[in-house]
């Protein structure tokens, strides 16, 4: 999955219009692409410490499919929050790596504009000047409309012929009034005037009409540091003299993101410390408030306060609003509970941060279950995980102990493929890589297992406040070595020292 930058180019990528058409982008056509997410922000190809990167989410999901079914039904809840708690954090892995990746291989650039004087004639250059002026004036109505509450203007900015787009517009109004908004805004990025297939102009009608590539950012109060950041295919038609918006959806690019209050009707929730956005009208989101207030104390307590301390929880109605909302392919979260995504186009630290749930997944859970993927997804958003350099063992095993500290589950359970291996003799020889991490890897549930015993022994060789201060230094380090000059300065040992008392420890709790 890539998420969507929001200034780019791409050729030859798949889009996908309002109707759900596909259709392929010719060689001339440029498209603006998405190129990186998480996560989650969903940035792209966060590196570990030693520079390997994120195993791809595909592998990732495939593994902890198998893993799940592989185990067959578990009945008590905690049990089921801990089988898919690291489902969720497989999830999360992956999205590491595929968020920054452009959805084509071959996708470059940064900036999306509108046709460059070196393949536009200066007339074609003026006339792209002249749509973008159009355009952004519309885009300025209607951030002013929201700013200023004034439904009858924003409804004036939308085509009277487009019905299907008024009420979509409508809703939309009405969702954004719900939000606790510090700033909207909608910025003119570029267009294509050959988006746009003559059915298509002949179905909207009036003088002209175009697609372009809109940026919409905005700003949850209390909640976000930096504005969100997204973009959106803006079809605009002129009749009559009057330049009107007249859709949010036609073709969008493979992989590109979609705001959740674009997508239908919201509920919203405000807890102490969360923030609970709705689309499924059926799901009590005053409940998943209190529960995410909750993993926030949780996390607080071991992570410490240096952090906002609060939490944005998405939750779809279905699965497929899910993978739109994180840019992802059908089918592609089947079986993650949550994902953590930075809701930005560029990855940096203070994006946005989200947690995205699988509706169906994460109901199934139960309370505990739920409390336990909560934790661990917003240990991932206090530490910052979608924009850090810590290796893959630290950043899951760390949150898989903050999670197993706030709903004690027992080690046979939570680390139950791992003391298989380690009483058949097979004992890891090392922490665990990125690539034990990929969904090729039979070794992907050991790998998770082993990251959070190698946490919990250092918190309890060492104290717990030393296990977040090497957490820290890895994380804020610029230096290649980052890992190797934590294990010196914060534990007093080195890696391969630290690794072989972690084999004699993994013995004994598996009685060896």
């Amino acid at each position: 999955m890539t998420s969507l930058t929001g200034a780019g180019e791409q050729r030859g990528a798949e889009v996908v219009d309002e109707h759900g058409r596909t259709a392929s982008a010719t060689d001339g056509d440029e498209r603006v692409s998405p190129s990186e997410q998480t996560t989650i922000q969903i940035p792209a190809q966060h590196a570990a410490g030693n520079g390997q990167q994120r195993p791809p989410l595909a592998e990732a999901l495939r593994v902890a499919g198998a893993w799940s079914s592989a185990h067959g039904p578990i009945v008590q809840k905690v049990a089921i929050g801990v089988a898919v708690c690291l489902v969720g954090v497989a999830g999360f892995a992956g999205l590491r790596k595929i968020a920054d990746a452009p959805a084509d291989p071959g996708a470059q650039g940064t900036s999306v504009q509108t046709p460059s004087a070196e393949k536009s004639t200066p007339d074609e250059a003026a006339e792209g000047v002249r749509r973008a002026a159009a355009g952004q004036a519309v885009l300025q109505k209607m951030a002013d409309a929201i700013e200023e509450e004034r439904k009858a203007s924003f409804l004036d900015t939308i085509d009277p012929k487009a019905g299907d787009f008024d009420t979509q517009a409508r809703t939309i109004y009405s969702n954004l009034g719900k939000l606790p908004l510090t700033t909207f805004q909608l910025r003119y990025v570029g267009d294509d005037p050959g988006a746009l297939t003559p059915d298509r102009r002949s179905e909207l009608g009036g003088s002209e009409s175009w697609l372009a590539q809109v940026e919409v950012s905005w700003q949850l109060t209390g909640f976000d540091t930096k504005p969100a950041r997204e973009t959106l295919p803006v079809t605009f038609v002129t009749r009559d003299g009057t330049t009107y918006a007249a859709s949010f959806s036609d073709r969008f690019v493979a992989g590109q993101r979609r705001p959740i209050w674009a997508m239908g009707g919201i509920e919203v929730a405000k807890g102490e410390r969360s923030l609970v956005i709705s689309l499924d009208s059926q799901a009590d989101a005053d409940d998943y408030a209190a529960v995410t207030d909750r993993a926030v104390e949780s996390v607080t307590e071991v992570w410490g306060k240096n952090w906002k301390q609060k939490a944005v929880v998405y939750l779809p109605a279905k699965q497929s609003e899910m993978e739109s909302v994180l840019g992802a392919q059908p089918g592609t979260y089947t079986q993650i509970a949550a994902v953590t995504m930075a809701e930005l186009d560029t990855p940096q630290v203070g994006a946005p941060l989200r947690i995205v749930a699988n509706p169906k997944l994460f109901e199934e859970l139960g309370k505990q279950g739920r409390r336990i993927v909560l934790t661990h997804e917003t240990t991932h958003v206090a530490s910052v995980a979608t924009a850090s350099p810590v290796p893959l063992w630290l950043a899951e095993g760390f949150a898989d102990y903050v999670a197993f500290d706030a709903v004690s589950v027992q080690d046979e359970s939570a680390a139950k493929e791992l003391f298989k291996a380690v009483r058949a003799g097979k004992v890891p020889k090392a922490l665990p890589s990125p690539e034990a991490f990929a969904a090729s890897s039979t070794e992907l549930p050991l790998a998770y297992e082993s990251g959070w015993l190698a946490c919990r022994l250092i918190s309890e060789r060492e104290g717990q406040s030393k296990l977040v201060k090497f957490y820290r230094a890895v994380h804020a380090s610029k230096s290649p070595t980052g890992l190797a000059d934590a294990f010196r300065t914060v534990l007093g040992t080195t890696e391969q020292e630290f690794t072989a008392d972690w084999q004699k420890y993994l013995k004994r709790l598996a009685g060896v």
